[in-house]
C-alpha cells in the first residue's frame, strides 16, 4: 500500500492547470468539455482517487458510468494502480451494465424473476416478428426491423408500451398505429419470457426509481458522487438515471464533448450536453483543449472542420506537438482503386519501418458496406486486419446456439432461446410439432419447457415429437441442476460432449471446423471467467446467482469495440462511429464522397448535417502523426455505380495543410471530375503520379467544347461497362445526363461530365 504523499503526488502528477481544476473540484455539478485526446479518462480517474485520498469519500459511495466495458476496465485498472489498491464496493461500467445490476437485484418489484435473460438486438427482432404473426401483421409489408426500431426509441425517451398505444392508437400515420400494436405485446412476451431486451436495461431501472421512493432514498445515500463519460452520447432514459441518482445533492461529474456527438440515429440528444447548466444552474464549467495526441497540421483540419457547426459550446484544440506531415487528400478512379492505393501505402510504410507495425495503421469508413474492397485487397496482398464491428463472436450461428442452450438452462421461461434449439441437433421435433406444443402451452398457463415434459399430454402430437420433446426437456433440467453444482467453464464442456456438438459442426461443411474452434473459443471464455471474472463481482450481487447466470450477463453487454485486439499485429478496419474514443498513428478515411460521407439525406435536416460533420472530426481526430483522406470518382452502391464529387466537407480544410494526390490509374483515363471550392495546382501543395489535371476545379466547370457529343442510337465506349448504345439524353449542361445499354453491364444511366464515354468509332 502506498503511502498517503504518494498516492496524492502520483494522481496530480503532470497535470495541466485545466485538468487540475476539473480533478480538484469538490461538491456540486462540473461539466468537462474535454476535446479529443485531451486527457479525459487521466481526469476521471484523477478525480476518483482524490475523492477517496484527500476528501476522505469511501469508494463505494462513488459510481462512475462510461461507455463501454473497455473504458470501464481501463478506469479501474488506473484507480487501483494509482491508489496501490482496489476501490472496493465502488460501482464502475456502462450505463447497461449498471442497469442490469441494478435489476438482477430489484427485478422482482417490476415481476419479473432476478434470473431474467437479456435479449441481444437478434433475438429482440425474433420476437417481434412472432408477435407480428400473432396480431396479423404482414412482415413482408411491415418491417419488423423498422418496428423494433420505433420501439427501442420509444424506450429511448422513456414511452411505455401504455403510453405509447393510448398515443398512436387512432394516429393518421399507419406505421405507428401498427407499432402501437405489436409494442404492448412485445412487452408482454418479453415479461412472460422472464426476459429484458437493451432498452430495457436503460428504461426499466428509472421505472424502478420513479415508482420506488425507498429505493431512489437509498441509492441516493448510497452514492453521493456520480461521474458520467461520454455525456454528450447519452439520450433521455440515460439522463434521467443520472438526474434521479444525482439530483438531490448534484454532486456530479459529467465529461463529454459536444464535437463528438455521433450518436442521434439511436436516441442521443446532444441538448443534454449543451444544455447541462440549465438542468444544473450551479455547475461550473471547464474546457480541456490541449491535445496530447495529434500533430498541429492535424489539428488545425480538425478545428476548421468543425467550426462550421452551429450548435456547439466552442473550444479549440491546442498542442505543442510540431507541425508534422501535411494531410493527404487521395482521388481514385473507384473502390477497388482506393483499396489497392491504401494497401500500398501501408505496405511501404512497414517495409521503412524497423520492426513490424501494421497496427499502427487504421482504415475507417462511413458504412460497413464499404469494407468489401478493403478485405479483398488486404487478403490478396497477404497483409494482416481485422474487422471490427463484422460478424460478431457473440452473434455467429453457432455461438448463438449454444448460448440459447445456456439461456434456456438459466431462464426455463425463454421461448425465444427455447425455439432455437428445440430441434437441434435434430430431434425429430418438426415445426407443426413446435406449433402443438406452443398453442398447449398457451392453454395451460406453463412454459414451453414444462410442457416438453408433458408432451404425452398434447393433442395430436406425435409419438416421435412427444419422446423427442421430453427428452429434450430431461436434459435441459439435468443441467440446469449441474449449474447450480459446477462452474460454467465445465457446465459448457459438459454440455458440448452430450451434444456431441463438434461432430455435428464438422458434418456440416466447408465451415464445420471453424464453427467447432469457436465454439472451442467459447469454452475457453468460460473457463477464464471462472478464474477471473466471478472473483471480482461484489458479494451482494452474487447472492442467489449461479456463474452461468452471470456469465450470460457479462456475455449479452459485449460490444464492438471490447473484442478489438490492440496487441494484434494487424491492420483496423471499422466505421467512423466504431473508431471513437481510438487512436492510431496512421489513419485513413475512405468514401469520402457526396451523397457518401456526408450522406445524401443529411442535407434535409441541418442537425443531421451537423451530426455528419461532427463524424468526420471525430474522423480527423483518431489521427495521431498522419492522416490520409480518400474519395473516389466512382463507386458501386446497391449494385450500381455512383459518379462522385468529393465531400464538401474537406472545403473547410486549408489548402496549406493538404497534398493532393491522385492514383495512377486516373492519370491514365484522362480526365478527372471537378473539385469544389479549390483548384489543384503543384503551388497549392499538389502532387500527382503522374500528369496533372486537364480540368482543374473550377466550380462553374461543365463540358467543354471538346467533349464528344452523342445522339440517341449511337455506339460508344466505357472503360469499365465496355461498348454500348445510347438510348436516351436528358438534362442540361453539367447535370447532362446519358442511358447507354451496355452489351455485358446491362442499362446505365451516367453524368456525362464524369462517365469519360468515347465514340464508338468503326
Amino acid at each position: 500500500m502506498q503511502d498517503s504523499s504518494q498516492t496524492n503526488s502520483l494522481h496530480l502528477q503532470g497535470l495541466n492547470p485545466e485538468q487540475l481544476s476539473a480533478v480538484e473540484h469538490f461538491e456540486g455539478p462540473i461539466l468537462v468539455l474535454a476535446g479529443a485526446g485531451s486527457g479525459k479518462t487521466r481526469v476521471l480517474t484523477a478525480r476518483v482517487c482524490h475523492l477517496i485520498h484527500t476528501h476522505g469519500v469511501p469508494a463505494d459511495r462513488i459510481m462512475a458510468v462510461t461507455f463501454t466495458n473497455k473504458a470501464a476496465g481501463e478506469m479501474k485498472e488506473r484507480i487501483s494502480r494509482l491508489l496501490g489498491a482496489e476501490p472496493g464496493g465502488m460501482w464502475v461500467g456502462t450505463f447497461h451494465a449498471l442497469g442490469s445490476r441494478l435489476l438482477r437485484r430489484h427485478a422482482d418489484r417490476l415481476g419479473w424473476d432476478r434470473t431474467f435473460s437479456i435479449f441481444d438486438a437478434d433475438q429482440s427482432l425474433r420476437l417481434v416478428r412472432a408477435v407480428q404473426d400473432e396480431v396479423g401483421l404482414d412482415r413482408k409489408r411491415w418491417s419488423p426491423k423498422a418496428i423494433k426500431n420505433a420501439i427501442s426509441n420509444a424506450k429511448n425517451q422513456l414511452v411505455t408500451a401504455t403510453d405509447f398505444a393510448a398515443e398512436n392508437d387512432g394516429s393518421f400515420d399507419l406505421f405507428m398505429r401498427n407499432v402501437a400494436k405489436v409494442y404492448p405485446e412485445y412487452q408482454k412476451a418479453l415479461k412472460n419470457q422472464n426476459a429484458f431486451d437493451f432498452d430495457d436495461l436503460l428504461m426499466k431501472p428509472v421505472e424502478l426509481f420513479e415508482d420506488s421512493t425507498d429505493l431512489i432514498d437509498r441509492y441516493r445515500e448510497r452514492f453521493s458522487f456520480v461521474l458520467v463519460d461520454e455525456y454528450q452520447d447519452t439520450n433521455r432514459a440515460q439522463f434521467r438515471f443520472v438526474e434521479l441518482i444525482a439530483g438531490l445533492h448534484t454532486n456530479l461529474m459529467v465529461v463529454g464533448d459536444d464535437d463528438q456527438s455521433i450518436y442521434g440515429w439511436r436516441g442521443a440528444d446532444i441538448r443534454n450536453i449543451l444544455d447541462f447548466e440549465d438542468a444544473f444552474p450551479a455547475a461550473v464549467t471547464v474546457r480541456l483543449e490541449q491535445n496530447y495526441r495529434s500533430t498541429h497540421n492535424i489539428l488545425q483540419a480538425a478545428n476548421h472542420v468543425i467550426a462550421e457547426n452551429l450548435n456547439r459550446k466552442g473550444k479549440n484544440l491546442r498542442t505543442e506537438r510540431v507541425s508534422g506531415e501535411k494531410i493527404t487528400t487521395l482521388e481514385s478512379f473507384d473502390e477497388n482503386d482506393e483499396a489497392r492505393w491504401i494497401v500500398r501505402e501501408i505496405e511501404t510504410r512497414s517495409r521503412e519501418a524497423s520492426a513490424s507495425s501494421y497496427h499502427s495503421n487504421a482504415v475507417l469508413y462511413r458504412t460497413n458496406a464499404q469494407a468489401r474492397a478493403l478485405e479483398d485487397a488486404f487478403r490478396r496482398q497477404g497483409i494482416p486486419y481485422q474487422v471490427v464491428g463484422s460478424v460478431r463472436f457473440y452473434e455467429r450461428r453457432e455461438i448463438q446456439d449454444v448460448l440459447a442452450y445456456l439461456r434456456v438452462i438459466s431462464n426455463p421461461r425463454d421461448a425465444v432461446a427455447f425455439a432455437r434449439i428445440v430441434n437441434y441437433p435434430r430431434r425429430g421435433i418438426g415445426l407443426t410439432s413446435q406449433e402443438h406444443l406452443r398453442l398447449w402451452a398457451a392453454e395451460q398457463g406453463v412454459s414451453l419447457l414444462e410442457a416438453s415434459m408433458r408432451a404425452s399430454e398434447v393433442q395430436n402430437l406425435r409419438t416421435a415429437g412427444a419422446q423427442g420433446l421430453k427428452r429434450f426437456a430431461q436434459l435441459i433440467q439435468r443441467f440446469s441442476i449441474r449449474a447450480a453444482q459446477v462452474t460454467v467453464g465445465d457446465l459448457l464442456e459438459e454440455l458440448i460432449e452430450e451434444l456431441d456438438l463438434v461432430r455435428h459442426l464438422i458434418k456440416e461443411g466447408p465451415d464445420g471446423e471453424d464453427r467447432a474452434r469457436n465454439v472451442s473459443e467459447l469454452i475457453a471464455g468460460a473457463v477464464d471467467f471462472d478464474a477471473t471474472q466471478v472473483l471480482s463481482i461484489a458479494q451482494e450481487d452474487t447472492d442467489g446467482f449461479t456463474e452461468l447466470d452471470l456469465f450470460l450477463q457479462q456475455v449479452a453487454l459485449v460490444g464492438d469495440v471490447d473484442r478489438l485486439d490492440p496487441n494484434a499485429d494487424a491492420v483496423t478496419l471499422m466505421t467512423l462511429h466504431n473508431a471513437k474514443g481510438l487512436e492510431f498513428p496512421f489513419v485513413f478515411i475512405a468514401g469520402m464522397e457526396e451523397g457518401l460521407f456526408p450522406l445524401g439525406r443529411a442535407y434535409d435536416e441541418p442537425e443531421t448535417l451537423e451530426e455528419e460533420r461532427r463524424l468526420f472530426y471525430v474522423g480527423i481526430t483518431r489521427a495521431e502523426d498522419k492522416l490520409t483522406i480518400c474519395w473516389a470518382r466512382q463507386r458501386r452502391r446497391a449494385g450500381d455505380f455512383n459518379y462522385n464529387t468529393r465531400s464538401s466537407f474537406l472545403d473547410a480544410v486549408p489548402e496549406e495543410l493538404v497534398e493532393e494526390r491522385r492514383t495512377k490509374r486516373l492519370s491514365v483515363t484522362g480526365r478527372v471530375a471537378p473539385h469544389r471550392g479549390r483548384r489543384a495546382s503543384q503551388s497549392a501543395g499538389g502532387y500527382y503520379e503522374e500528369g496533372e489535371y486537364e480540368n482543374e476545379s473550377d466550380p462553374d466547370y461543365s463540358l467543354n467544347q471538346d467533349t464528344p457529343r452523342f445522339v440517341k442510337g449511337e455506339r460508344v465506349v466505357h472503360e469499365t461497362f465496355g461498348s454500348g448504345s445510347v438510348i436516351e439524353i436528358s438534362g442540361f449542361g453539367r447535370d447532362l445526363k446519358v442511358t447507354v445499354d451496355f452489351e455485358e453491364a446491362g442499362r446505365k444511366r451516367l453524368l456525362l461530365r464524369y462517365a469519360a464515354l468515347e465514340k464508338d468509332w468503326p
